[in-house]
């Protein structure tokens, strides 16, 4: 297993350089660069920059340089200072607005986790074995409306039932005193009294969807001979669930327990822009359209890591979990 490891860390010095390369050059793809958006924007308002003071910014930004000095200037300063550059939208350093979200993000996205296995792995247990009752009707046509319906939309129809119906704004994590508001535990207080709806709009669709894979996993070990066997030998109903078949059907479940990590840095995009949350996926989605290369690329490139070492993970938790997986000379 060892090797197994070794050999997969080594993998995943080059999987990341590539995929780093890819993300600063994919972000660079769209015409022009961030000094055209502000070109644009001040031309709608009737203002006008002249060349001198646009080839200024150019080399303060370091805009007019090859694609590959600014990538190998942005990786030399990752690398030697630990810094990911300077946002040009926000003309902060990207390690402090991604610190100001980082907190915030990881809260509601780990909350959103734990509500979403809590909910899932004991609904598709009981749907599995009282297939074809009420219940399991009813849960699979609820599983069936969350997965089809999109996150946003349930947040903008919750939105809007609040403020006409209840008289309330169900948007934001915080109340207007708090907002901007040093971190306290009056704060987090406060936030975990907001946190219910973002919390349930964005696990409804991973709730739905991991019921459906908790019940037809399981749905398959029940059926296998070594299950009949042990329950003719007399072994309790309950004894004989827990102890092999839900142990072998909970290996999806395992399995993306690694590739979170990349979720728990990122958050959910749509649904934090539809709701007006202070996370990162907002953040990232406004360096996209602002051409803000350095914050967009280091935001992608922290997920790429995180995403590679969560895959890590997963695949070591599934060898422990499941004694039929081993690893044996480097491969599975």
């Amino acid at each position: 297993m060892l090797q197994y490891i070794a050999r997969r860390v080594m993998l995943m010095i080059p999987t990341v350089f590539l995929i780093s390369v890819v993300s600063f050059v994919l972000i660079q793809l769209p015409p022009g660069d961030y000094l055209t958006s502000i070109v644009a924007t001040m031309q709608q308002s009737g203002d006008h920059l002249t060349q001198e003071a646009l080839d200024r910014l150019k080399r303060e930004y370091g805009l007019g340089q090859p694609i590959y000095v600014q990538y190998a200037k942005w990786m030399w300063g990752i690398f030697s200072r630990g810094s990911f550059g300077r946002s040009f939208f926000w003309n902060r350093p990207v390690t402090e607005l991604i610190a100001d979200r980082l907190a915030v993000t990881v809260i509601l996205t780990l909350t959103t986790m734990i509500f979403t296995w809590v909910l899932a792995l004991p609904i598709g247990i009981y749907s599995a074995t009282h297939q074809y009752s009420k219940l399991d009707y009813l849960f699979t046509s609820i599983s069936f409306i969350g997965l089809a319906t999109p996150d946003f939309l349930l947040a903008l129809i919750l939105i809007w039932l609040a403020v006409v119906y209840l008289n309330q704004n169900m948007a934001g994590l915080f109340s207007p005193e708090y907002a901007d508001a040093p971190w306290s535990l009056a704060r987090l207080i406060d936030m975990f009294k907001h946190i219910a709806v973002p919390m349930i709009i964005s696990g409804t669709s991973g709730t739905a969807g991991l019921v459906r894979v908790m019940r037809g996993s399981l749905l398959d070990e029940l059926n296998k001979p070594y299950v009949i066997t042990a329950r003719a030998k007399g072994l309790s109903e309950n004894r004989l669930l827990f102890k092999y078949p839900v142990r072998v059907a909970i290996n999806p479940f395992v399995s993306t327990i690694g590739w979170s990590l990349a979720t728990l840095f990122s958050g959910g995009t749509i649904v934090g822009v539809v709701l007006g949350l202070p996370t990162i996926g907002p953040l990232l989605l406004s360096a996209l359209m602002a051409q803000d290369m350095y914050l967009a690329g280091s935001i992608l490139f922290i997920i790429s890591i995180l995403t590679v070492i969560g895959t890590l993970i997963s695949d070591m938790l599934l060898a422990w979990v499941d004694p039929r997986i081993r690893f044996e000379g480097g491969t599975r």
